[in-house]
This record gives structure tokens, sequence and C-alpha cells, in this order.
């Protein structure tokens, strides 16, 4: 049916149906992501939902890394109304916009069990346009804005629970949307072996007591960089400091892509921040990111709801493939007496010689 709840609102972007996008592109996306912390090495949850108009697919997601185990819950369903934020035992719920949202994941068979609500500490931050075009093709075209904050509520892991506070527990999200690879891989035709991200990919949102640093780079093999951004935005409504062109010095865990510390400088602000990773999150495996042939975002699962629950050893099933996608960590930042803490994510695809990978499977020596 194309008729929805959204349509009794004043929200469309164009004729049509708001069950029906502007574009006819197969990879428009819609989607939410959310990460939550103890500001320590306790445990790191990552989660979130998008939908896929043209796919006709729901899907969402719930991460968490604890010990040396990875505990996935991800679910699948044809889309209906665009406003029933619900797959499955996952539901998010938009309290008040830009400021309060609630995050459920039902308890069932699975090992993950989760209220938390989360308040925003800055206001939303717009973040670049990423557009990127591989022979003629518009593979990337997104918008995201980012968010910090801190949660409350309960989290419950393999048996573990756990009471979530907001003096402690805190994480960043952001809502992004717009065309990127999603659902069943495409033939790559005169694509084929080309690598649109290539290079180096940082993604450094931190939250300190009265303000926040977002640091982003997408650096390229040869230095070039298609995507930057550097600014600190602070609590009170001050205006956001632009901090410059940002310099990276990254470390490895030798034998691996994995990083272990970072200095993230800012020479025309003259600030230097130090970086301290304490629980990895490999992201890319089990939740939709592209790891897995049989669930991908967007992927259809069949015509009713999937659910499923996935444990995994960190270190022998999820690490050795993992370490070649996107990276989350959550990690301590300092400079200048300051201390915060938030989201590490790195991802190093193909080469990059400036770090000793002079191949697409090469790892640090």
């Amino acid at each position: 049916m194309s008729i929805s709840s959204w349509d009794d609102f004043p929200v469309h972007q164009s004729p049509d149906w708001i069950r029906h996008v502007a574009t006819t592109d197969r990879n428009f996306y819609d989607r939410y992501y959310f990460n939550l912390h103890s500001s320590s090495g306790e445990l790191f949850a990552i989660f979130g939902m998008g939908q896929y108009p043209n796919l006709g697919v729901h899907d969402a997601f719930c991460c968490v890394a604890r010990g040396a185990k990875q505990h996935v819950i991800r679910a699948s369903r044809p889309l209906t109304d665009r406003m029933d934020q619900t797959v499955g035992p996952i539901r998010i719920e938009v309290i008040e916009p830009l400021k309060k949202l609630r995050v459920i994941v039902e308890p069932s068979e699975h090992t993950i069990a989760m209220d938390v609500t989360w308040n925003a500490a800055i206001r939303p931050i717009p973040e670049p346009n990423q557009h990127i075009r591989n022979e003629g093709r518009v593979v990337f075209n997104t918008q995201r804005f980012a968010q910090l904050g801190r949660w409350e509520g309960t989290l419950s892991v393999g048996g573990e629970d756990f009471q979530v506070t907001p003096d402690r527990w805190g994480g960043a999200r952001d809502r992004s949307w717009g065309i990127r690879p999603v659902g069943e891989a495409e033939s790559d035709g005169i694509r084929e072996g080309s690598n649109v991200m290539a290079g180096m990919w940082n993604y450094f949102p931190m939250l300190f007591d009265d303000h926040a640093v977002l640091y982003l780079n997408h650096e390229q093999p040869d230095g070039s960089r298609k995507l930057v951004e550097a600014k600190r935005i602070w609590a009170d409504g001050r205006p956001d400091e632009e901090l410059g062109r940002p310099e990276h010095d990254h470390t490895f865990e030798s034998g691996t892509r994995v990083l272990t510390h970072s200095t993230i400088s800012f020479p025309e602000s003259g600030l230097e921040i130090d970086c301290e990773p304490l629980l990895v999150n490999y992201v890319s495996v089990g939740t939709g990111y592209g790891m897995d042939a049989d669930w991908r975002h967007g992927m259809y699962q069949g015509p009713e709801l999937v659910v499923q629950g996935k444990v995994y050893d960190v270190d022998t099933e999820v690490k050795p493939i993992g370490q070649y996608g996107v990276v989350d960590h959550v990690a301590r930042f300092s400079y200048e007496g300051k201390e915060g803490f938030g989201l590490y994510e790195h991802g190093f695809f193909g080469p990059f010689p400036d770090y000793g990978l002079n191949d697409g499977a090469a790892v640090a020596p």
C-alpha cells in the first residue's frame, strides 16, 4: 500500500508518497547508528536500524563486545509503514527529536536484552556530504549528522545485567541517509577491482565534560583526502571552533590492521589529543556491514520476520576477518588536562603505504 501514516504529516520532499523516495536508486537507505559504553573497557555496545525503501527491507541489529566474546542479535522484515520503528525485538522511539531517544531490545532466547534512553549532551552536528562517483555511477551520496550524549536504563548480555547510569555511560549516535552500497551484492562490471573507500578511515567523536571534539578523515593512499572534519563543539552553545587540518600518528598491533594508540594533532589550533582504545568491537562482523555473505544491510531475508542471535569468539572467529573492515573501539581521549571518552573508529582498506600496508592483505610489521 502506498499510503502510510507519514503521509498525514507535512514532510513530503517530492510529489510522491513518503513510502516512495525521490530516487529510484536501489541503494537508497535511511539509518540510525548508536554506541554505548561505560567510559571503560567493561563492555561496548553498537546498535542500529535501517530502512531501504527501494529494496523493500527494514532491518536492525545490536552487537555487544564483552570480554572475549562478541554477542549479536539481528532482525529483518519487509518494509511496511516507515513510521513503524520496530523490527522484531528491536525498537527505536524518538521521544524528543534531536534530544531524547529510547532503544529497546526485548528479552528473548538470544543473549542480548536492553532498554536504554539516550539524552543529548550537545546539539546535532551536520557532517560533510559524502559524494563519490566511480566509472560514471554515484556510489556514495550521503548526508549525516552526529551527536554525543548520555545513556540510562538496563542492559543484559550473556546472562550479566548492567545498570546504565548517565554519570558514566555515554555514547555517540548518527543519523545518515542517501545512497551507499546496500542489499545483495551487485555485479561490479566496469568497476571490478576498484575500491571507492580505498585508504584510511578515521572517525573519532569525543565527549568531554563541557564540550565535544569531532575528528573525521578519509585519506587515500596518495595522501589526498576525500572527507575531512575537525571541530570543537561547546555544550553551552558557544560557536563551534574549526580546528584546521588534522594530522595523525597511529600505532598498530603487530601482525594486524588494528590500532593500539593514536595521537591526533591540529597544528593550526595548537591542540594534540592522545587516543587510548579500551575495548574493540568488530562491528563489520555479524551486523550487516559487509563481512557476512548471508546478512548485509538491506538484504532481503524472506517474506516473514527473521530474527537471529550469534555469539562469536573474538580472537578466532571475528578478528581475523573483522580487522579488514570498519573497527570500532571505546576509547579514552585526553589533552591539556582534560579527559573524555568516545568512539575510536578506524578502517584501512587496501594498501596504505604510510603505515607499511603495501597491499590489500598486508598487516603491520
